[in-house]
């Protein structure tokens, strides 16, 4: 009687292991806290999500679109609410006379 071995591999390519991270995403988490005896100094909370754009996207995660540092469009978003605010704050201390 002959017997037959199979192995089978699992083993992936690190190009393999960044395709299904970035297709999938990733969230590492983690909390970091400084004790000193019994009294809480400070926390740390520490979320790091790695995903494509496009699988960020659909978790609902954009942030970077109105960022300033990574959108043109975020610091012409960003002029446009200091213009409204200041706008806001001319009508609020001198409304407008609503007679004719």
């Amino acid at each position: 009687m002959q017997q037959r071995v199979v192995t089978y591999s699992n083993a992936a390519t690190l190009p393999e292991v960044l395709e299904r991270i970035l297709d999938k995403g990733i969230v590492i988490a983690g909390d970091i806290t400084i004790l000193i005896g019994s009294v809480e100094l400070i926390t740390i909370r520490i979320r790091l999500l790695v995903a494509s754009v496009d699988t960020a996207v659909k978790m609902g995660i954009d942030w970077w679109k109105t960022d300033p540092l990574l959108s043109s469009r975020a610091g012409q978003l960003e002029q446009e609410n200091h213009l409204l605010r200041e706008r806001l704050e001319r009508l609020e201390h001198h409304p407008p006379d609503p007679s004719p």
